[in-house]
């Protein structure tokens, strides 16, 4: 939580042309048609919170219009009916990303119905476009946008400060923007169309945080950080004369001007040796609050004070609750509000305090004495002026039991944001490097009792997606995230109780599952090594991802890189970052070299042959086919950077997305690669439920195809598109990962970086029957939402056939049906206490229905008589409730349709439902 340069990465990939090389890959010969669109709704899979959010601004005219930025998943109004935070900015796509960095937002008070954003995630090379001022007339609905001539930081050192935009109170037309990199104090004079730098303002600032930084990301001047007016020194229409303004520059940290702009001037008196984090302006009594730090943050902050200017009579006076003089000050201060309905009462965070917490100060005299929402008592005991209730968002304690005076969940970190309700004294919010957090009893703070503190994040999903897996069986998504880790969700519109545990991992950095034994996992990422020297960058499951459990790992690896799993779960392959790839026979107790895979190679494995795994590295495709021990060059040629994934149920067909060098599509295990003929960038592809009455699996893809960027779906192996999204749902920097679902067709589960997991279903008519296309090997037909055997391995001695007395269950169920043509799935559940090895299964339609297709069994049908025999990955049924499902489609007399009654398994009656 505490750093995220996702942005940098992606929507980058593949900015290479394929290098014609070999005879490896070819160019398909027939253009797919030209892409139409097929209507989704669209929502986020709910994690609530998960980033960063910087910024938090309420409306000073009307009620209850409260704002939200973020650093890099754009920025949310808060709907006052429901409580939950509407994302604004999706329509922001893969050409302006950047605009998801938020580094300044303004609300008007003269007409609430207006609101502005400064955008641009990036001031050096990362981000290629410049920064933009949005305004928007309808409080955030629509927007119109402005370019400016330089770069914006919303993801960069400094981006807590503020705010850098402002709103003239009494001339809404008059707006400010505090640039960062030397760049200086600009102005608008028609309300956001137009741009000029004032070039009477004398000060651009001059602090970086590192400006040896090698990376170019710490080196950045972080400007001019924020803008204050004092609209007691104009009337409504008519400029105001007095303006604040806050510069990253230790020595002259605060500048006025009082003739609206004209000429300016460093406040006299001003304390010096720290920056101004902020200055917010009582307009009641006078005086100007500032909060002072010694770096910019919002990661660290060792020292700070908080100061009070008296407008009236221009004396500085010292607040600081700790004093930076004191050894008792390890930290600066940064968040700080007014109580507008009482003005002397103010609120201060520290900047920044990991440890034990985050500290909060409160002053009802304006700063002449404070209390703290927690104290030490007999060390390590702490006496708390809060109570926390995170049963909302339970995974904010991260899992965490850590030891007096620590607590969890924490009350917060990189607390930049700390805002009072200007209508409600008892309503605060502040932002963390998590969440939102607040209260709606602040004042029991004043009377000696506890306030209640809750996540307020519904609805802001902030979460950067790295990898995405969705299983045949079990929990339908499986999640790795940056900087929290990942989560099982059994239900998508319900926060999950905890991320991964046993080990945490920071951020996860890949994903797998046994195709033909889903309930094995592996997960591989990173975390501080130095905190858990003994755990490692690899984690395995054997219960679909409710619980996990690590192995060894070979010395020397501090990242996670990328893993797979067999397709039977017997083996894994891993490529830790900058380490030698490695596999192992089992979960991990021991690793042995893979040799021929560089470093730094994209592994996955074959979904149907337990043998087969593939790498890529530097344009050139691997292959192994003894379980990871080696691996030869396969296809040459191709983008220098790419992802891929393989096909469930079809051996050896792989497609890989190559950036802007875009598609392609492998059917011999990677020997050679084919272009898809219509798609001209590709960021990343997965597989989901084929459509009724084709054998195929759907394809999802993050690309460009036929000129439009977008996200897609083929249902015919990409002889066509169809896109998925819209304009206004384009959510930016997209691309790490994309999946279907193998069980819902049509579904799609979506990676962002920064707006968390977006998930989409179908909302138009059931799809136009496709012909029958038969699969072009035996195994082409199988379908993903099979289920193999719930058990790691077979029975080392499994009957040939169940006992006499053996127990099953047949679950047999229309899932499609149109004219002429009827979609069907069949789950097998073995009740008795021996696997079942090899089977076949009976049973008799009474209305005419034949079956033309089948995946996961063999068929044959002599009458309304069918007979299906197992398929060689669904031969096994494991004891004590394994099971395995099929599916099929069948013609029928669109007339009558009944399912069948009654079923057997091997001679054997069993039980239907």
């Amino acid at each position: 939580m505490r750093t995220k340069l996702r942005g940098l990465i992606a929507g980058l990939a593949g900015a290479v042309t394929v290098v014609a090389v070999g005879v490896a890959v070819q160019t398909a010969t027939s253009p797919a048609q030209a892409a139409a669109a097929d209507p989704y709704a669209l929502k986020n899979v709910q994690i609530e919170g998960g980033g960063f959010v910087p910024g938090i601004i309420f409306n000073q005219k009307q009620q209850n219009l409260v704002y939200a930025r973020t650093d890099i998943g754009g920025a949310y109004r808060l709907d006052p009916s429901t409580n939950r935070w509407i994302p604004l900015l999706d329509w922001v796509g893969q050409d302006n990303w950047g605009y998801n960095g938020v580094v300044s937002l303004a609300t008007d008070e003269v007409d609430p119905n207006k609101v502005y954003v400064a955008a641009g995630m990036y001031t050096n090379s990362w981000d290629p476009n410049n920064g933009a001022i949005l305004r928007s007339s309808d409080k955030g609905a629509t927007w119109q946008s402005t370019q400016l001539p330089f770069k914006l930081g919303g993801n960069m050192p400094g981006r807590g400060m503020g705010e850098r935009l402002a709103i003239d109170p009494n001339k809404n037309s008059i707006l400010y923007l505090g640039a960062p990199s030397g760049n200086g104090l600009w102005r608008s004079t028609d309300s956001g169309v137009t741009w000029s730098k004032v070039t009477a303002f004398p000060n651009p600032g001059n602090y970086a945080q590192d400006p040896n930084d090698v990376n170019g990301y710490l080196t950045d001047n972080q400007g001019v950080t924020w803008v204050t007016f004092d609209k007691r020194t104009g009337t409504l229409g008519n400029t105001t004369q007095t303006i604040y303004v806050g510069v990253a520059d230790k020595q002259n940290t605060v500048y006025r001007t009082t003739n609206g702009g004209t000429s300016w001037e460093r406040v006299a008196g001003q304390p010096t040796g720290y920056l101004s984090h902020k200055g917010v302006l009582d307009t009641a009594g006078g005086n100007l609050y500032v909060a002072t730090s010694d770096t910019g943050g919002p990661y660290d902050g060792a020292k700070g004070d908080v100061w009070k200017y008296n407008t009236a009579t221009g004396v500085w006076t010292q607040i600081s609750p700790v004093p930076s003089s004191s050894s008792d000050d390890y930290f600066g201060y940064s968040g700080l509000t007014i109580d507008r309905q009482h003005p002397n009462t103010i609120m201060v965070a520290t900047q920044i305090s990991w440890w034990p917490d985050v500290i909060f100060f409160r002053s009802t005299d304006a700063g002449a004495t404070w209390t703290r929402i927690w104290d030490f008592t007999s060390y390590p005991n702490r006496s708390f002026r809060y109570k926390m209730d995170v049963s909302r968002s339970p995974w904010l304690s991260l899992g965490a039991n850590p030891q007096p005076p620590e607590v969890s969940p924490k009350l917060g970190w990189m607390t930049e944001s700390l805002e009072i309700d200007p209508f409600n004294s008892n309503r605060f919010m502040y932002g963390t490097g998590a969440t939102i957090y607040g209260s709606t009893d602040l004042t029991t703070w004043d009377t000696g009792g506890q306030i209640t503190i809750k996540p307020m994040a519904a609805g802001l999903e902030e979460t950067a997606v790295l990898d995405l897996i969705s299983p045949p069986s079990g929990a339908p998504l499986i999640s790795g995230l940056g900087d929290i880790g990942g989560f099982r969700h059994t239900n998508l519109d319900a926060v999950p109780a905890m991320m991964f545990q046993s080990p945490y991992f920071t951020s996860t950095t890949s994903l797998d599952y046994a195709e033909l034994n889903p309930s094995v996992m592996a997960r591989a990422g990173n975390f501080a090594d130095s905190d858990r020297p003994n755990d490692s960058h690899a984690a395995f499951s054997t219960d679909g991802g409710a619980n996990w459990f690590q192995g060894s790992e070979p010395g020397g690896i501090n990242e996670g890189g990328t893993i797979a799993a067999a397709a039977d779960g017997s083996r894994f392959v891993w490529a830790p970052k900058n380490s030698a790839p490695v596999y192992s026979v089992g979960f991990g107790n021991t690793w042995t070299a893979a040799s021929g895979l560089p470093q730094n190679a994209v592994v996955e494995s074959d979904r149907v042959l337990s043998s087969n795994f593939y790498g890529f590295s530097g344009g050139t495709f691997y292959r192994s086919t003894n379980g990871g021990a080696t691996f030869a060059a396969g296809a040459t040629g191709l983008p220098a950077t790419a992802t891929f994934k393989a096909v469930p149920g079809v051996a050896g067909e792989i497609w890989l997305a190559g950036g802007t060098s875009g598609l392609f599509r492998s059917t011999d295990g990677g020997v050679s690669f084919t272009k898809v003929a219509s798609v001209q960038a590709a960021n990343a592809v997965g597989f989901g439920k084929g459509a009724p009455g084709r054998s195929n699996v759907a394809v999802f893809a993050v690309a460009q195809v036929d000129g439009k960027k977008g996200v897609y779906r083929s249902d015919d192996s990409a002889a066509s598109w169809l896109r998925i999204n819209d304009d206004q749902h384009q959510y930016g920097n997209i691309g790490d990962t994309i999946t279907g679902d193998p069980r819902i067709y049509g579904r799609v589960y979506l990676g962002t970086n920064g707006r968390g997991i977006i998930y989409g279903d179908r909302t138009g008519a059931p799809p136009t029957s496709f012909s029958a296309s038969p699969s072009r090997s035996a195994s082409a037909s199988a379908s993903p939402s099979r289920s193999a055997s719930s058990s790691a391995s077979p029975s080392a001695s499994p009957s040939s056939s169940p006992s006499s007395s053996a127990a099953c269950t047949v679950g047999y169920s229309v899932t499609g049906q149109w004219g002429g043509a009827f979609q069907g799935a069949v789950k097998i559940t073995n009740r008795s206490a021996t696997a079942v090895n090899g089977w076949n299964l009976k049973w008799t339609y009474a209305n005419g229905q034949t079956i033309s297709q089948i995946w996961g069994g063999v068929n044959s049908q002599t009458g309304g008589g069918v007979t299906v025999t197992n398929a060689d990955y669904t031969k096994v049924i494991g004891a004590n409730g394994g099971s395995v499902d099929f599916g099929f489609i069948a013609s029928w007399n669109n007339t009558t349709n009944t399912n069948p009654t009654a079923f057997t398994l091997n001679g054997t009656s069993c039980a239907v439902g």
